[in-house]
């Protein structure tokens, strides 16, 4: 079953200007539980091409269907209803609300959904034990490591139950430890769980683990590879 699927995305800068295409024809499916990276140097798209397709920016010409549902279509409200209930975004800079605490980070989304306060405090503190953070679920955000704030994010990008997980460089700012760490819920969850995870990469470490690796240059897609991936889990 296809999750994504672009066809022809195109996304131009300075258009009044000398047009330039940080995107240019872009067609790309996403499978259901696949476990892809984007790869390409500094430029070439791939943060462009991941916020198009959770709905965070929006193409110049093109189409872009997410679980059958064309998103370019979505008026703002809609857009924002859809990202809520089907995406889980894990981002660089971790995005985790300072005055709240781990525990009220995950069950933020949550809540936003309306869904049972029990429900909300059972599932918030199930998923940070799965990411290793049982013991840290009435810490700020400033009371924990980088690793540990990353992991956070991971279990606020679950925490909906979203169709897929999109996670923009989730390794630059980890020390080879918490990478790998991170890396093996992440591969766990995709295999234990059948959820889907598209990364923008420069990591080898990251790109080692895909299944599928989609490299991106000047906007374009250069080549798309299918590979037998490292051991998912380590032990």
């Amino acid at each position: 079953m296809d999750v994504i699927k672009t066809e022809n995305i195109t996304k131009v800068y300075n258009e009044t200007k000398v047009p330039v295409y940080a995107l240019n024809g872009v067609d790309l499916v996403i499978k259901k539980g696949e476990f892809t990276a984007i790869v390409g140097p500094s430029g070439s798209g791939k943060s462009t091409l991941l916020n198009i397709i959770g709905g965070l920016d929006r193409p110049s010409a093109g189409l872009v269907e997410v679980g059958g549902q064309d998103i370019t279509q979505l008026k703002e409200g809609q857009l924002i209803d859809f990202r809520l209930n089907n995406i889980g975004f894990v981002f660089q800079a971790y995005n985790l609300i300072p005055v709240l605490t781990a525990l009220e980070n995950v069950a933020f989304i949550m809540q936003l959904q309306k869904r049972p306060k029990k429900e909300v405090h059972q599932r918030a503190s199930e998923l940070l034990s799965e990411v290793g953070l049982g013991d840290r679920l009435n810490n700020r955000p400033s009371e924990l490591s980088g690793g540990q704030q990353q992991r956070v994010a991971v279990a606020r990008a679950l925490a909906s139950k979203p169709q897929f997980v999109l996670a923009d460089e989730p390794t630059a700012n980890l020390d080879s430890k918490s990478a790998e760490n991170l890396l093996d819920i992440m591969a766990r969850l995709n295999q234990e769980e059948n959820i889907t995870f598209v990364f923008s990469t420069h990591d080898p470490r990251v790109i080692n683990r895909a299944h599928r690796v989609v490299t991106l240059e000047d906007g374009k897609i250069v080549k798309d590879e299918h590979k037998q991936p490292e051991a998912m889990v380590n032990g």
